[in-house]
């Protein structure tokens, strides 16, 4: 009877782990596609924009290795491959729009995650999740609040924003913790 019982623990444990490499997968991609916009905006010298998107991946960055500390507590190997591949040289009138649409995905994808965990009875890696998922609404937020700005008012907007610095700072804590948040 306890090796059923270690082997039903053995298969939920299994399944969190697949859950988490899942998210830590997204993370990294994420991670990828900001910090190849925030290289972009730079260039265009849209300081403000390049600066928020950094201290964005910092956060997805942050994300990645929450997950991979969770992974390896539960035994398990944090994965190192990105879930999909960055989409280069993007516009800037879409790259906020593509971008509100990834935060929007993965905000679904995490709320499933969370069940998942709930089923399986592991509560830590619930908590892990509800605190990524807030932080990833806030970057949602963001790109669609700009997204909206840019679709608007088009080039008065960013107009405004060119030559703004694009300087973080050093030591930066990413983008929600910069703000007062999580």
């Amino acid at each position: 009877m306890a090796k059923s019982a270690k082997s039903a623990r053995d298969v939920k444990k299994a399944a969190v782990i697949e859950a988490l490499n899942k998210a830590r997968s997204m993370e990294l991609y994420a991670i990828s596609q900001y910090m190849n916009q925030h290289y972009g905006l730079d260039d265009k010298d849209y300081g403000e924009l390049a600066a928020n998107m950094k201290l964005i991946a910092i956060d997805e960055m942050r994300h990645a290795e929450m997950f991979a500390e969770r992974i390896k507590e539960l035994g398990g190997e944090p994965v190192s491959e990105p879930a999909g591949k960055v989409q280069k040289g993007q516009d800037v009138g879409k790259a906020f729009a593509f971008d509100a649409n990834l935060e929007d995905e993965t905000l679904a994808v995490y709320n499933q995650l969370v069940l998942l965990c709930r089923e399986n009875g592991d509560s830590m890696s619930l908590k892990l999740f509800e605190t990524i998922i807030a932080e990833e609404q806030a970057h949602f937020n963001y790109f669609d609040n700009v997204s909206g700005h840019i679709q608007t008012l088009g080039a008065s907007f960013l107009s405004k924003i060119a030559g703004t610095p694009a300087s973080t700072g050093p030591a930066s804590k990413g983008f929600v913790l910069s703000k007062g948040g999580a």
